[in-house]
């Protein structure tokens, strides 16, 4: 699949060409304005000095490879904070393992986006390659990345569109993430484009996950398998009574973090679906004494239905039909009374 790439980088070190441009007399990545000095015997004293301090070395360090035309740079992985939304409800420990094995045997293919972190000098913020960075770290080996000043609304666009393209994120992550967005106060408009989706399908995204208790789905995690109508049909259940807490309690037992995504999923959506099966409704009866009718009123998380029967089962339900107007106004009067 193509890759979307909003701010023209590279996705393959392979296809970057080396751009060659003028050494710029500054520090503009990291916002240091002290000029750099010319060599001279005064300029060297004062870089020996500069070296005392790590943060300014490693600096210069990275204005010296971009100096010098590499668009990609190589960064300590100890200098890069996470996105301040996350994307992922965790990460399949195989699956890591697996990328681990594929950088230590080909290096790091792909380089992650990073910008300077606004909050803190000298340190760098991710905007996609979180796995990638989680691999270097492992491995013990500095990261290749590419360095831009993105705002927030960039930064997020660029998040969602890399994992888009990758076809990353399951359909719960990529809910919760842009109802994450959306708490943080981002438009609708920079949500659609960071997940790639309409109007429509945004709408529907973030009402589903306002129905889920966040704590459960950060429990049962990405379940990459399961789409939009199985977590609708979770959505359902939970609304029955006692449903809800029953959920929180399936994944509170000491083994369920221990199972797949997917698995959980299944065991809190068997474990409601079987007690509803048990005790599915709440029924209570009526009939006169000559027995020639039976009312049955079931009551449902969304509302209750009268069941009639017997021979008088039809009749009895045109006449109940045509006097609806004053039944109800009889039962608002004994509403009042009571």
């Amino acid at each position: 699949m193509a890759r979307k790439n909003v701010f023209e980088v590279s996705p393959d070190v392979n296809e970057v060409e080396p751009v060659r441009v003028q050494p710029q007399l500054g520090r503009p990545l990291l916002g240091l304005e002290r000029p750099i000095r010319p060599a001279s015997p005064v300029g060297a004293i004062s870089q020996s000095l500069e070296n005392i301090n790590s943060r300014a070395h490693r600096a210069d360090e990275i204005e010296k490879k971009l100096a010098e035309g590499l668009v990609i740079v190589e960064l300590d992985t100890a200098l890069i904070d996470g996105s301040f939304v996350v994307d992922r409800l965790g990460i399949d420990s195989e699956d890591q393992s697996s990328l681990v094995d594929q950088i230590r045997e080909h290096g790091q293919q792909v380089p992650i986006l990073v910008r300077p972190q606004p909050d803190s000098e000298g340190r760098f913020q991710v905007a996609y390659g979180h796995r990638r960075l989680a691999a270097a770290k492992e491995l013990g080996r500095t990261v290749r990345a590419v360095v831009r000043d993105l705002t927030d609304e960039q930064l997020v666009v660029s998040q969602g569109q890399e994992n888009n393209s990758r076809t990353d994120l399951s359909f719960i992550e990529r809910s919760f993430f842009g109802a994450r967005l959306e708490d943080r106060g981002f438009s609708r408009e920079i949500i659609m484009a960071s997940l790639g989706v309409d109007k429509a399908a945004l709408s529907r995204m973030i009402a589903l996950i306002k129905r889920l208790p966040p704590e459960l789905i950060e429990a049962i995690g990405a379940a990459p398998s399961l789409g939009r109508l199985r977590w609708a049909e979770l959505a359902d259940m939970l609304e029955e009574k006692g449903k809800r807490a029953k959920a929180l309690k399936v994944v509170q037992q000491p083994d369920f973090l221990s199972q797949k995504s997917d698995d959980r999923f299944q065991a809190v959506y068997t474990e409601l679906k079987t007690r509803n099966l048990t005790n599915p409704t709440e029924a209570k009866s009526w009939a006169p004494e000559d027995k020639t009718v039976c009312v049955v009123a079931k009551t449902r998380p969304k509302g209750v239905s009268l069941d009639i029967t017997k021979a008088e089962a039809r009749p009895f339900a045109d006449w109940i039909t045509g006097n609806l107007d004053s039944l109800y106004e009889a039962f608002r009067k004994s509403k009042q009374e009571n």
